[in-house]
């Protein structure tokens, strides 16, 4: 069991540490457009997780899936707003704003909290209310600092955390892999006429700008499907509690990237609000602490009955 723990904690670790270094392999994607940065990502990836389950011999899953209308509907929703979140990150990375991309990850579990309230009609303990209330104080000062609320960093938020909603109502019926094939299948047709209609053939980067950029544009596949399958391997060996102290890693490592590497500014005012959102990520990470802590001996205690 202790294996099982630290092969899983490796596993999320990797998974994160990928996921936080993306500012970097993004830019280096220039001068390729968040268009065709997408229709690559998605074209490679479906590639990619179809060899994988040719190699596993689990194609057929597919077969079925087409079959059942229902499902089918909830992953092209799973997908679009994947698709929208994976869009909206590109251009906030091109565009020289990692540091709002890496506040609306900050923002992601506020934002999955209180659509657990508004949709699922969850009840949220007093920290959490703490937590969402800070989350909010934060958003408006950081509207306030900016001129405007900030759009990419809620966009990414709101998009990701429907997106894990969906999830959540599609259920454990495909695996990680599966899923993804699934999502990059629906959203297959719209990237290859993307390339192929829509985005004029003068902005694209594909060819022109020498092997190196190709195979960084191919590389995309990789780059978004081995992090999803580590954090699958991770999240079936490690207590939730472990996986949402890893996820910080993330938005920590964008907003290094962002002032360390690729040299945006970050304003007093603006570090007052990132402050704001870690006091309210201090309060939620507590309360999760305290429940699994509670949690962990009301089963002791039902054992031990």
């Amino acid at each position: 069991m202790a294996d099982e723990q630290r092969q899983g904690t490796i596993y999320g670790f990797l998974a994160y540490l990928a996921w936080g270094l993306f500012p970097v392999y993004f830019h280096a994607l220039e001068p390729a457009g968040a268009w065709e940065i997408l229709s690559h990502r998605i074209l490679w990836t479906l590639l990619l997780c179809l060899v994988l389950l040719a190699i596993t011999r689990n194609l057929g899953f597919l077969g079925g899936l087409f079959r059942d209308a229902r499902r089918l509907g909830a992953i092209t929703i799973a997908a679009l707003l994947i698709a929208a979140n994976w869009t909206i990150y590109v251009v906030a990375v091109t565009s020289g704003h990692v540091t709002e991309a890496a506040l609306g990850y900050f923002l992601n579990p506020l934002v999955t909290v209180m659509l657990g309230v508004l949709v699922l009609g969850e009840k949220l303990r007093r920290l959490q209310w703490l937590a969402v209330a800070i989350g909010v104080v934060a958003c408006v000062y950081l509207a306030i600092d900016y001129g405007s609320p900030p759009w990419i960093s809620i966009s990414l938020a709101l998009s990701f955390a429907a997106y894990g909603l969906m999830k959540k109502r599609i259920g454990g019926h495909l695996s990680a892999l599966e899923g993804l094939t699934a999502e990059t299948v629906v959203l297959a047709p719209l990237a290859a006429a993307l390339l192929l209609f829509v985005l004029p053939s003068k902005d694209l980067t594909w060819s022109g700008h020498g092997v190196s950029h190709s195979i960084l544009l191919a590389f995309s596949g990789v780059a978004t499907a081995i992090p999803l399958l580590l954090f699958a391997a991770a999240a079936r060996r490690i207590p939730l509690t472990t996986i949402g102290l890893l996820q910080f890693m993330t938005p920590i490592m964008q907003l290094l990237c962002g002032v360390l590497v690729l040299g945006e500014h970050m304003s007093a005012g603006r570090w007052v609000g990132f402050g704001l959102v870690w006091l309210a990520l201090v309060a939620l990470t507590l309360d999760s602490l305290q429940h699994a802590t509670r949690s962990r001996r009301a089963r002791r205690v039902a054992a031990a009955a």
